[in-house]
């Protein structure tokens, strides 16, 4: 087991307790340790309050203070630490209408969502666990800690984290918790489409998609999501890892008659571009059929780009989307052809729009963009050498 991360945050734990407070480490780093994989964030629990953290450190920054967590900065490093608290009532199954501290690591750790979350370890190494998380990470068992229909009821979003984590482990679903979730999974209409779409990229990414996809299904989990709910999901098949943007565009191609908009899913702009391409990129393999168009394929949309997408040819099969002849496009064809492209964007060109005005008695309009473009395919075919005279000729020529 790594333990590099807990040692460079020991000092916190070890600056809280010459303080009289109890201090431990907590969560999924706790879960990564015993699970003996790699650990990305710390989070430290404390008897401390927000106000009394601020005191014991010089540098604090008070993200969360609202929910007991400040940001403790030691050494260029920031630590989450959260004082120990429990619960109100929960508002439309995504909130709870009071957060109050407690002095007491076990009211901290009873209203966290599954067992092998609820985990505590001090800096010693010693763990405290109060709902046999241990023997359930063993058991690969994914199980809520207390009666689960309660914790679902409370926050909705346990249940996609539930089946997120049952795909990133590989873990099997404690039965009264699968149930639970079936009862409860309506509830995820209350949650922001934000914070499930969240849980949704890692899920899709998960090496144990299949059965958490089939349970996806199961539950008619996508129904009660926006963007997602126009979609017949009972048509689309998900065996292998998948991002997002590749799972939006396969529906967005394979059912090309549903009325829906990517905006619903408050996703950013870039995201949106990136599906709106590799919509672009699928439905454009079927028709490269030639050389030349092979050239203008790579040379429009990256040798990066359409990798990806071919790395995803399978999942695109099994759910009846036409894909490329293997014998014309496949991924030695694109690499070889990326090399020997004459130019790689219309920058590389060496004639631009102010130039073709130039040459020509004509006013700017949208004929030049379809110059602009006509020169390109010729640079690429051969048809012309990318070099200014040459150019300048054939815009005379051909304009």
């Amino acid at each position: 087991m790594t333990n590099n991360l807990f040692e460079k945050a020991k000092p916190i734990l070890e600056s809280l307790q010459a303080h009289d407070f109890q201090a431990y480490f907590v969560g999924g780093s706790v879960r990564d340790y015993i699970m003996n994989k790699s650990i990305h964030d710390i989070d430290i629990t404390t008897s401390a309050t927000p106000d009394e953290i601020e005191s014991v450190f010089e540098k604090t920054i008070p993200i969360g203070r609202e929910h007991g967590t400040i940001n403790v900065v030691y050494q260029g490093e920031q630590y989450e630490v959260t004082t120990f608290r429990a619960e109100g009532e929960y508002i439309d199954h995504r909130r709870p209408n009071e957060v109050y501290f407690v002095r007491n690591l076990f009211e901290d750790v009873r209203r966290r969502d599954f067992t092998m979350n609820a985990i505590a370890m001090d800096m010693e190494y010693q763990i405290h666990d109060y709902f046999n998380g241990q023997q359930d990470i063993v058991d690969n068992i994914i199980r809520t800690v207390g009666n689960p229909s309660e914790r679902f009821n409370e926050d909705a979003l346990r249940i996609i984290r539930g089946l997120r984590f049952q795909s990133q482990l590989g873990f099997e679903l404690d039965p009264d918790t699968f149930k639970a979730m079936e009862q409860h999974i309506s509830d995820i209409s209350h949650l922001s489409i934000e914070r499930i779409v969240v849980e949704l990229k890692k899920l899709m990414l998960g090496n144990a998609i299949k059965q958490t996809f089939n349970n996806l299904k199961q539950f008619k989990t996508f129904s009660y999501m926006p963007f997602f709910k126009y979609f017949d999901l009972s048509k689309v098949i998900i065996e292998q890892p998948i991002p997002l943007t590749v799972f939006i565009a396969l529906l967005k191609v394979q059912q090309p008659d549903i009325t829906s908009n990517i905006s619903d899913l408050k996703l950013s702009n870039q995201e949106k571009k990136d599906i709106n391409r590799i919509i672009q990129i699928i439905e454009t393999i079927p028709k490269v059929q030639t050389k030349r168009q092979l050239k203008l394929f790579v040379y429009d949309y990256g040798k990066k780009d359409i990798l990806e997408v071919l790395s995803y040819a399978d999942t695109f099969q099994e759910n009846q989307i036409a894909t490329n002849a293997p014998f014309i496009i496949n991924s030695r064809a694109i690499v070889e052809m990326a090399q020997v492209l004459p130019i790689h964007s219309r920058k590389e060109m060496d004639i631009n729009g102010k130039d073709i005005l130039a040459l020509v008695d004509k006013p700017s309009g949208p004929w030049l963009k379809s110059t602009l473009r006509e020169i390109e395919c010729a640079i690429l075919t051969g048809e012309v050498n990318n070099f200014k005279p040459e150019l300048i000729k054939w815009v005379k020529t051909h304009v």
